[in-house]
This record gives C-alpha cells, structure tokens and sequence, in this order.
C-alpha cells in the first residue's frame, strides 16, 4: 500500500505561511481566511448589463430590417395598385388602400407610414413610381413599447404601365 505524497509537510516553513494546523496531518484540515482572495461577484451586474444592452441593440437593428421589408412591400403594392388602374383619382384611392393593407400584414401602424406618389404619368408603357416611408422607434420595449428619436426607412418602387391596360384613353408613350 503506498502512502500519499504530501509536497509540504503541515508543521514546515510552507504549510505555517498557507495557515496549516501545527501538529501535523492527525491535526484536521487546514483553515483558511479570505486574504488574498480577489473579488468576482461585483462583475454579475455589469456582465447583465452588457448583455441586456446588447440584446436592445440587436432587437432594434432587427426591427429596422423587419421595417424596411414592409415599406418595400408596400411602396411595390402602391406602385402595382397605380399602374393597373384605369384612372389617375382611383388609382391613387387604390395605391393608398394597398400600401396601408400591406402595413397591417407586416403588423404595423399604418398611420405611421408616409406615402409619396405618383411619380410619372398613367398612360401606357408610362413609367410610375411610389415612394414610401416609415419612422421605427429607437428602442422598442413590450409592454412599454417604442421612444427615442428613431430611425426613418424609406423605399421606392417603379412599374411600367401595361401597353395593353384598357381604359386609360388613347396617349401612350411607347
């Protein structure tokens, strides 16, 4: 049967500084006190923080990107809505119904959605154009919801006008 090794014997120079029983192994475990001991736990909190912040930070990068897919969407709703109409006043009812209809199916305010256009002319192989636009909050909490300055998104979207659309008269830019 072997012994087990001991570097540093209890009742030697090493084991008196380590705070060791004198009186050797029989004496029980060696006794320490907290000095040398270094903190750790204050740094919990500013770990929780860095993290909280981050995922804030995350959150509204993410809501900027969800945000700018719904204004694209709804600018090319406007834009598709405009050209195959017959006429410029229904065209412009329709490209407006179209692009809030899209904001509510992205789930979003679509009182908040600022919608520019037409651009161009409604006659056929006529170019027309919508630009649309969106302010997200800076920081969005649930529960709370939205403050801050905030971030505006904006898109645009072009359509040529069908060269057989009927109704539209007879001008035409082909």
């Amino acid at each position: 049967m072997s012994r087990p090794v001991r570097h540093h014997p209890a009742d030697g120079p090493v084991g008196q500084v380590l705070g060791a029983p004198s009186g050797g192994p029989a004496a029980g475990p060696a006794r320490r006190g907290e000095r040398g001991i270094v903190g750790g736990s204050e740094v919990l909190p500013f770990g929780l923080l860095i993290f909280v912040c981050g995922s804030l930070l995350f959150v509204n990068a993410w809501a900027v990107v969800d945000a700018r897919f719904a204004v694209a969407s709804a600018a090319r709703e406007a834009t598709r809505a405009y050209a195959e109409s017959t006429d410029e006043a229904d065209g412009r009812r329709a490209a407006d119904a179209a692009a809030r209809e899209t904001m509510v199916a992205y789930d979003r305010d679509p009182e908040r959605l600022s919608l520019d256009g037409p651009q161009g002319r409604l006659v056929r192989c006529g170019v027309v154009a919508y630009s649309a636009s969106y302010r997200v909050e800076a920081i969005r909490i649930p529960i709370i919801g939205g403050f801050g300055e905030g971030i505006t998104v904006t898109a645009s979207h072009t359509a040529r006008v069908d060269e057989l659309a009927s109704g539209l008269g007879e001008e035409s830019a082909c």
